[in-house]
């Protein structure tokens, strides 16, 4: 999905433009979707609607460092993102980033409360929750 930085602009808020499109974090727990929801459905890219994670996937994380944005153990599919490396911050990290617009989404980490050992940290500025 192409667009110029205008579009961008214009089609976004400017926190999701600076998440999305700059590769900025929202404040931990200022997001409207850190705990897991009381419904099932799947949570969509704000940017383009690309589905990305399903709500049966979504867990509360409690280590250190990773508390304060939606953790999801999985994906809805196989192909909802892409896996970058990402070397800024004095670490390596691996950046997470939807594949049908290529906005940053988050982050993907290591963790011992998720129930597969993955932790997809995800903005929730990035992302719309549909209802099934």
């Amino acid at each position: 999905m192409q667009k110029s930085d205008d579009e961008w602009k214009k089609d976004l808020t400017d926190e999701q433009y600076h998440v999305l499109r700059k590769k900025g974090t929202e404040v931990p727990g200022s997001g409207k979707y850190v705990l897991p929801p009381n419904d099932d459905g799947v949570y969509t890219c704000v940017a383009c609607g690309n589905e990305l994670f399903k709500a049966e996937h979504q867990y509360e994380s409690t280590t250190p460092g990773l508390i304060g944005w939606p953790s999801f153990s999985d994906l809805a599919n196989n192909d909802a993102v892409e896996l970058r490396d990402d070397n800024t911050m004095w670490m390596h990290r691996t950046e997470v980033v939807c594949a049908k617009c290529g906005g940053h989404l988050g982050h993907l980490f290591p963790d011992d409360s998720s129930p597969n050992g993955q932790h997809y940290c995800i903005n929730s500025v990035c992302l719309n929750f549909n209802k099934k």
